[in-house]
């Protein structure tokens, strides 16, 4: 049986299907926070069984108690979701990471994505990385066949690179194998920072909407970026070692190169290590990579 359950069939004309899964590659909440400014008030197309794909015990439900009483559970969902933005028919598929059955989630998002006639997949997640937070967000990209990135966005890194992978990563293969385009779009967000990122966001609805030919509303999102700035500003102003090192990162955009070299590794490494000044964090962080600098 499907792990699926089709709650709507809406009518859609060559839709793309964008996907962002909290937890792995999604730093700073980048690619999920861009995913839920997609669905804005978009309906439901279709939802999965949670009971099958995730373990309850490492990722509980939330309980609300009020005045000493159970009132309600909120539990994980991967859900698909459809939107119109601009001229464009989109679906989006968002929740947390699924814990297991990822080869069988693989083959049902395959036959969801050609039974509601998907044209494109664009998968959007975000990683630490050795960069300011003054600078823009850098975009690396992946695609299945040459031409498909839009202009100034680059895919890669060049040569072999072996990492642990994230679930986003083998649905974007399943879908590109099955004969559907397929593309992924990561922020590089500053390592240091380990809070909700929505500079990365508006960076990553950018390069979609430049991938789909349309202008992608950022709403609220450019004001949240806006104060997260303020704050990142302040911290790295606050202290002598912080300042230095976000120069330092200013010094490497600026001359369009990665860091390289031990003492560069030694100097991120002890910022990971010894943090610094933070600030009331307003949540949506990725525990995986970050350190304190709010």
């Amino acid at each position: 049986m499907s792990l699926y359950r089709l709650e709507s069939d809406p009518e859609l004309q060559a839709p793309i299907l964008v996907a962002a899964l909290e937890g792995w590659v999604d730093a700073g909440a980048a690619g999920t926070t861009a995913a839920q400014q997609l669905i804005g008030d978009g309906s439901l197309v279709a939802t999965f069984d949670a009971d099958a794909i995730y373990d309850f015990r490492s990722r509980r439900p939330v309980l609300d108690i009020v005045d000493g009483r159970l009132t309600s559970l909120s539990w994980a969902e991967l859900r698909l979701s459809a939107a119109r933005v601009a001229d464009r028919d989109v679906l989006v598929l968002t929740g947390p990471e699924p814990d297991y059955r990822w080869r069988e989630l693989a083959t049902d998002v395959v036959e969801l994505a050609k039974r509601l006639g998907v044209t494109t997949w664009a998968s959007l997640g975000a990683i630490p990385a050795a960069v300011p937070h003054t600078r823009p967000v850098p975009i690396l990209a992946t695609a299945s066949a040459a031409g498909l990135l839009p202009e100034g966005i680059r895919q890669g890194p060049d040569g072999l690179l072996r990492v642990p992978a994230a679930l986003l990563s083998v649905l974007e293969l399943s879908i590109a194998a099955s004969g559907i385009p397929a593309v992924g779009y990561f922020a590089q967000v500053p390592h240091y920072v380990n809070a909700s990122y929505p500079t990365a966001s508006i960076a990553l609805l950018a390069a979609l909407g430049r991938h789909m030919g349309v202008e992608v509303p950022v709403g609220a999102l450019a004001s949240r970026a806006l104060e997260r700035r303020t704050m990142l500003d302040a911290a790295a102003a606050s202290d002598e070692d912080t300042k230095a090192h976000v120069e330092r990162l200013e010094l490497l955009a600026d001359e369009s190169r990665l860091p390289e070299g031990d003492e560069l590794i030694a100097d991120i490494e002890r910022f990971l290590r010894e943090g610094s000044a933070s600030d009331d964090d307003d949540g949506g962080g990725e525990p995986d990579g970050g350190s304190r600098l709010h």
